[in-house]
């Protein structure tokens, strides 16, 4: 019997990916969401540490806090952000 890899793969913990990214960018407010089968998910991320940098240095910021968690054979497939400067 063969099973599909993607049976075998650890689901994404929201809240573990939530925290990640609150550690890394201390005062933020982020919200997670599951969009597809727990390895798509939507990060919405407002951060201080956002402000007077351009869109992509903001995501790569979110990205490089759960950096370990995604991609093939990883818990997170495919991550969604949106960002916003704090205060």
């Amino acid at each position: 019997m063969v099973t599909s890899l993607a049976n075998l793969l650890r689901v994404a913990d929201i809240a573990e990916i939530e925290q990640l990214i609150r550690t890394a960018l201390p005062g933020s407010e982020v919200s997670v969401q599951d969009m597809a089968g727990g390895d798509h998910l939507y990060a919405h991320v407002r951060a201080p540490q956002f402000s007077g940098l351009p869109l992509i240095e903001q995501h790569r910021m979110v990205n490089s806090a759960v950096d370990h968690l995604l991609g093939p054979g990883r818990p997170i497939h495919a991550l969604k952000i949106k960002t916003e400067a704090a205060g």
